[in-house]
């Protein structure tokens, strides 16, 4: 196929699909539009490696930027997305200059949620972007105060890192457990007291209700009545889409709909990543793709669909996180599990927590035990 390809995005997911183009034979012209100003990078280390070491930030790029140019791979750096023409083919960057397609992936990633109540400060930061990470690494220092806003992963890495430079990190969750609207209020408790027992106070069921400081925020009131000093506030409540560019008769800029290939209902469009809303079958409703692996299999899959390859079975979904030092996995539908069993030691970190629904595995949590991560697939796949 010599099809001209545009990718908007450098994130995974824009990454995957030119290798995948490349590998599986494509001859014709590839451009990888990012907004950001450097090549296509990695953004899992930015919360963990690259908050604690700066020389970490030189391993984050996918590729040198001598692939790009032996793979025929043109880059438009820091060129965000303006408008998208379906009828004429054409991307508008916000430089107003066009980049035409025969086949388009939409892979803008999304943009932190923010809280408009701290909206303003000048220690206020999210953590997405290179930049961010930069930013937060200078404020992890010995007694500094972080407070980390939402339980999600992001907030417990940057949590973790803060234990690990000296700092002191407290985490503020409105939900009654971190991750329980995936894991449950039992395993999501845990998450709690693993960051506890490592000196990080987590308060659960909690929310800011008034913050006090004028450039820079100096504490926050909680709902129950506390206040809580700070140096640094991370706001880690969930993330939006990057999809205003898209023409809302066509998308839905809440999630663009694919099926299980990246295909959306446009013609020679396709979506993968945080961008795309692709429908769960055992959920039964279209989820985002808003983790590293499923990224990652959604930009290899479009690719193939693209050139009219058969992109394989669909996997199982999954993600992984790095706290304190041991590796946490997670596969399956937790959230369809009427029960869950544990294997191994949860004050130790090692153990295999097992979900069932009707004595049916249907997830799999591993803590601290990345080598059991292939008998964990092939015991779900079994399962269906």
């Amino acid at each position: 196929m010599n099809a001209r390809v545009l990718i908007i995005g450098g994130g995974l997911a824009g990454q995957r699909c030119a290798e995948t183009l490349r590998r599986s034979g494509h001859e014709g012209p590839i451009t990888i539009a990012c907004e950001e100003p450097h090549r296509p990078y990695d953004r899992p280390p930015l919360s963990k490696e690259v908050l604690l070491d700066e020389v970490a930030e030189d391993s984050v790029s996918f590729r040198p930027e001598d692939w790009y140019q032996q793979k025929g791979i043109e880059l438009r750096l820091g060129a965000p997305a303006g408008a998208l023409d379906t009828g004429r083919r054409l991307v508008q960057l916000s430089d107003a200059s066009e980049l035409p397609y025969e086949h388009l992936l939409i892979a803008t990633g999304s943009r932190p949620r923010r809280l408009p109540s701290l909206d303003g400060f000048e220690n206020v930061s999210s953590l997405r972007t290179l930049e961010d990470s930069r930013r937060l690494r200078q404020v992890l220092r010995p007694g500094a105060r972080l407070l980390v806003i939402g339980a999600g992963f992001i907030g417990q890495e940057a949590a973790s890192a803060a234990c690990a430079a000296g700092a002191e990190a407290t985490i503020v969750e409105a939900g009654p457990a971190p991750l329980s609207t995936i894991l449950g209020n039992e395993v999501g408790g845990w998450f709690a007291e693993m960051h506890r027992a490592r000196g990080v106070r987590v308060l659960l069921g909690e929310q800011v209700t008034q913050v006090h400081g004028s450039r820079r925020v100096e504490s926050v009131t909680l709902a129950g009545g506390e206040q809580i000093a700070c140096d640094h506030i991370l706001l880690g409540v969930g993330v939006q889409p990057n999809l205003d560019w898209l023409p809302e008769d066509d998308f839905d800029r809440r999630g663009v709909h694919t099926d299980a290939d990246g295909r959306t209902a446009v013609p020679g469009v396709y979506a993968a990543g945080d961008a795309a809303a692709l429908l769960d079958p055992v959920l039964g409703r279209r989820v985002p793709g808003n983790h590293w692996e499923s990224a990652a299999r959604q930009g290899t899959r479009a690719a193939k669909a693209m050139l009219g390859l058969d992109p394989g079975p669909a996997t199982v979904s999954s993600f992984w996180s790095d706290l304190h030092g041991t590796r946490i996995q997670y596969l399956g539908h937790a959230p369809i599990a009427d029960s869950v069993t544990y294997d191994g030691d949860l004050a130790a970190l090692d153990f295999t927590a097992t979900f069932t629904l009707e004595e049916r595995p249907v997830a799999v949590l591993l803590a601290g035990r990345p080598r059991m991560l292939p008998q964990a697939r092939e015991l779900l796949a079994n399962s269906n």
